[in-house]
């Protein structure tokens, strides 16, 4: 499983990014998905999930203004930012999540930053 991450840029207080995390293959069924962020100095933190079944889950921090979407068709995993804050400044990663077994693939990070 390899996952391309992007979408990634500077965005003023407010504004909105879309990120996206193209998987090499149909996956959706396989594993869950799901996008995380990491602020220096803290620990990474998951922000979105979604399973196959398209149920999705939400950081309390980012509900109601993030939204996680699955296209099979096109393989990719988005995660629609709005009114963003600067809080929201961290570098962030999609995963691929069995629910079976233990075993995760990741993403490399795209960064996010949002200017007050």
């Amino acid at each position: 499983v390899q996952l391309q991450a992007s979408g990634g840029g500077l965005v003023q207080a407010g504004g909105s990014l879309r990120l996206s995390c193209a998987a090499s293959g149909s996956i959706f069924k396989i594993y869950n998905m799901a996008w995380y962020r990491q602020a220096p100095g803290k620990q990474r933190e998951l922000v979105a999930g979604i399973t196959g079944g398209g149920r999705t889950n939400y950081a309390d921090s980012v509900k109601g203004r993030f939204t996680i979407s699955i296209d099979n068709a096109k393989n990719t995993v988005y995660l629609q930012m709005n009114s963003l804050k600067p809080e929201d400044t961290a570098v962030y990663y999609c995963a691929a999540e069995s629910p079976f077994i233990r075993d995760t693939h990741w993403g490399h990070g795209t960064q996010v930053t949002v200017s007050s």
